[in-house]
C-alpha cells in the first residue's frame, strides 16, 4: 500500500495510506480527510483539487494533458509543479509522494 505525504492548507502534515487505482484526489479526500472540494468529481474541469507535487516526484506522475495544464496555468496560485490531483492515479511507483494542497481560489 503506497503512502502519500500531504501538507494541508494550514501547513499540517499527514501520511495517508493510499489505495492503488484511485486518483490522488480521492485518496487525499476520502482516505486522508483533507479539504478538497473536487467539484467536478475528477473530470478535469474545475481545478478544485489543485496540488503542488514535490519536484522529486513530478516526473513520476505522468504527463500532464493540455486540458489539465490550461486549468492550472490560469490559476492565481499556479506554480511549475502544479497538478490536478484527479489526474494522477496512485500506484506503488508513487509510494512516498509528497504533495501540498494549493490555496483555494
Amino acid at each position: 500500500m503506497p503512502k502519500i505525504n500531504a501538507v494541508d492548507r494550514d501547513g499540517s502534515e499527514k501520511v495517508i495510506d493510499a489505495q492503488n487505482g484511485l486518483s490522488l484526489m480521492l485518496n487525499l479526500r476520502d482516505k486522508g480527510g483533507l479539504d478538497i472540494a473536487s467539484i467536478c468529481g475528477g473530470m478535469c474541469s474545475c481545478a478544485t483539487c489543485h496540488v503542488y507535487v514535490d519536484k522529486d516526484w513530478l516526473d513520476k506522475t505522468g504527463e500532464q494533458s493540455r486540458d489539465e495544464y490550461e486549468l492550472v496555468e490560469f490559476s492565481e496560485h499556479y506554480r511549475e509543479t502544479s497538478r490536478l490531483s484527479c489526474q494522477i492515479e496512485m500506484s506503488d511507483e508513487l509510494d512516498g509522494i509528497k504533495v501540498t494542497l494549493a490555496p483555494e481560489e
